[in-house]
């Protein structure tokens, strides 16, 4: 802003600094570091279970039957007397894996030919596009049952089945992002410069494509957690290992276990739901804030 006031009538202009916007850290918020520091909390504790002062999972008779939670054993027991904690902190480990290795494949592949797509255009858009519908029409379950069922229930498979439907959506938003960045001024000279279609491609469109597209790994990945779950909860996911979905299908397989104890359910659909929020509200911080800056440009 400018004063134009003078003492002799002349003009002249006095700058008037304005208040600096808010850093992105500001602008993303309490909660979404708190989100990331929980994240990391958990990834941690899976990385480091192996070295952990925490009990054997497959160690019984560490409580008594279906044990409450007390100092010791502060997540209580399951029907076998196994610590609760410990097989939370465990199963940690191929949700969250396989939750990483289903959106990295999603992202690999979707988000390679739905970049492509955008740029190119032409035949190819519309054959691709024609593919992500196909997919997105299919029943996901029904998809991720068949592989699985075929290929065999190893944490590749079935992390191959979720990334399998993680494609598309992916693709979508990649091809997308990429029409709109396609059509910029920077994008043009480049091409008016001899940039060639893979410089254009790499150097100019990626870096623009990836705030969005992180956004949507973090939602994704949540969601990978969440069918990787439902997977072990119908007695279809990782056959050999813990993950909080089998964890929570052994708890619940009886009702009078259930009723007697619940804590054996509760706390590791607790931690599942707590890692889904944080992942699910982190990635919409993440998007909320660029896109408003996408906006001002």
């Amino acid at each position: 802003m400018a004063d134009a006031s003078t003492i002799d009538g002349s003009t002249a202009f006095e700058v008037i600094d304005e208040p600096a916007p808010p850093s992105v850290a500001r602008q993303l918020g309490l909660g979404f570091w708190l989100s990331s520091a929980f994240v990391v909390l958990v990834v941690a504790l899976a990385l480091l279970a192996p070295i952990l002062p925490i009990a054997d999972p497959d160690q019984t008779a560490i409580g008594g039957r279906l044990e409450g939670p007390r100092p010791g054993l502060w997540f209580g027991a399951d029907s076998t007397g196994r610590d609760v904690l410990s097989l939370t902190i465990w199963g940690s480990r191929i949700s969250l894996l396989v939750g990483f290795i289903a959106i990295v494949i999603g992202f690999s592949i979707g988000g390679t030919v739905g970049i492509a797509a955008g740029y190119f255009r032409g035949l190819f858009d519309k054959v691709v596009s024609f593919i992500f519908v196909t997919l997105l029409s299919f029943p996901a379950l029904i998809l991720a049952i068949l592989i699985t069922t075929l290929l065999g229930r190893t944490v590749l498979w079935v992390s191959v089945s979720l990334g399998v439907l993680a494609i598309a959506p992916v693709g979508r938003l990649a091809r997308a992002q990429t029409l709109v960045f396609a059509e910029r001024e920077f994008v043009t000279a480049a091409r008016i410069l001899g940039a060639s279609d893979r410089r254009i491609l790499v150097k100019e469109l990626l870096p623009n494509v990836v705030i969005p597209m992180s956004a949507l790994a973090l939602l994704g990945m949540g969601i990978a957690i969440v069918a990787e779950g439902t997977l072990a909860f119908l007695a279809i996911s990782v056959e050999d290992g813990f993950s909080w979905g089998r964890q929570i299908q052994d708890a619940g397989s009886s009702v009078r276990d259930l009723e007697e104890g619940p804590h054996a359910a509760l706390f590791p659909i607790g931690v599942l739901f707590l890692t889904v929020l944080s992942l699910n509200y982190a990635g919409d911080r993440i998007r909320d804030v660029f896109d408003a800056k996408e906006l001002q440009l």
